[in-house]
């Protein structure tokens, strides 16, 4: 997004409405939020929108945003702009990324592809899902040379953990981001009211599915005794979308074989680590030469522990308000691990940041960089790729003239001086 970029999508949105066309993907996050609801199933939205308990974290994650003011500074030529930044010897257009966001395919057919797509015709990096609808390696052959990072849920096998770092690093991912904060599924009330779980059907296990180990691991498996199901049309239709979103041609074939289901079975049994420790990065280490991230992190002391465990960067996160209630803000918790971490490795944000001016205030406190989570999945939901697209492109304008108006004609000049502290 290079210089006066900003306003040329701000006057291309106008002339657009003089012409007689409104933007289809509404530029209000709120109203956009609004708007997908009827174009996905209600499980669909439980899922994406939904958050642990009471969903205070998720008004939390604003109230944050809130408490800070902006400062704006007269008379400083703005005039040329700058959004990029260099981060891990790598520059980027913008201190954009996209958070990784698993079963798109509930919203989309394109799922993870569409978003890489999108992503990669702006130079933001995505960090693909662990539970992604399409194999990373389908993904990076979509995105051309664009950058991109993956996402690891720390699994019970640690041959499978070995497994999905080498093929990230073999697909041209720069970076290992490992979420800590979802050992555990958190009590997602809407998800619970609906009683679904999408993994059940065979979704959002794609990186599962297409990978070696896990092929070796599912064929050894003994599922021990199965629980007592009735059998009704949502067994029969859940067992369909097993077979169907398990690769490969043939739906006879697959389901005589057995496998959609010990897919399933063997997922359910592997997928995260309740007993992952600090110690576990060691192994990691030893796997990989890429930076690794640590995404989760809210408390200083862990923010050094992880220093003295060599770990190249902090993304501080609540996963989006999903897994704890009442937990911490993000944007409350920053300032303390910038402090804490004393520029040592980068830190980054996400969760709850739906505007330019949140990015900008994020920045100001101390983070190299911000990712966008659920409202690119509401692009996704409405217009696919191109959907995706319009949702980053005015993010991106409304985070350079946001900058511009504050006084900021590069990220440098974001400092906490721009900012009116917060209660």
């Amino acid at each position: 997004m290079g210089s006066g970029s900003a306003l040329d999508r701000q006057r291309e949105i106008y002339l657009n409405g003089f012409s007689g066309n409104k933007p289809a993907i509404k530029i209000d996050v709120q109203h956009l939020e609004a708007a997908v609801e009827q174009h996905m199933s209600p499980e669909a939205f439980a899922y994406i929108v939904g958050g642990a308990g009471l969903e205070s974290t998720i008004r939390s994650n604003r109230d944050a945003f809130e408490k800070y003011k902006i400062i704006p500074r007269m008379l400083r030529d703005v005039g040329e702009r700058d959004i990029r930044i260099e981060l891990f010897g790598q520059k980027l257009a913008s201190p954009f990324l996209l958070s990784p966001i698993g079963v798109l395919e509930m919203v989309h057919r394109e799922a993870d592809v569409a978003v890489g797509r999108a992503a990669s015709r702006l130079g933001i990096p995505y960090i693909f899902s662990n539970q992604a609808s399409r194999p990373m390696e389908e993904v990076a052959a979509a995105m051309g040379n664009a950058p991109r990072w993956f996402q690891l849920y720390w699994s019970k096998s640690n041959e499978l953990v070995s497994s999905f770092v080498k093929r990230a690093e073999r697909c041209g991912c720069t970076a290992i981001v490992v979420t800590l904060d979802t050992t555990m599924l958190g009590w997602r009330t809407r998800d619970l009211d609906m009683a679904y779980l999408p993994f059940l059907e065979g979704k959002g296990i794609a990186q599962y599915t297409s990978d070696q180990v896990f092929q070796k691991l599912m064929d050894a498996f003994e599922p021990g005794e199965k629980p007592k199901q009735a059998i009704t049309w949502q067994t029969i239709m859940g067992l369909v979308s097993m077979v169907n979103n398990y690769p490969g041609s043939g739906f006879l074939k697959k389901l005589r074989s057995g496998k959609p289901v010990k897919a399933v079975q063997q997922f359910i049994n592997i997928y995260s680590n309740p007993s992952t420790t600090w110690e576990d990065l060691k192994f990691l280490r030893e796997h990989t030469k890429l930076p690794i991230v640590l995404k989760g992190i809210l408390h200083r002391d862990d923010a050094r522990k992880a220093l003295d465990f060599g770990v190249d960067g902090i993304l501080v996160s609540n996963h989006g308000g999903r897994q704890v209630d009442g937990s911490v803000a993000t944007l409350d918790a920053l300032p303390a691990i910038v402090e804490a971490v004393n520029g040592k490795v980068p830190v980054l944000l996400d969760s709850g940041v739906r505007g330019g001016a949140d990015v900008f205030k994020a920045l100001a406190l101390g983070a190299k960089a911000v990712c966008i989570g659920r409202p690119y999945v509401y692009g996704l939901t409405l217009a696919g790729e191109e959907g995706v697209y319009e949702v980053l492109r005015n993010f991106l304008a409304d985070f350079e003239l946001t900058m511009g108006l504050a006084g900021c004609k590069n990220i440098a000049e974001i400092t906490r001086d721009t900012l009116q502290p917060g209660e």
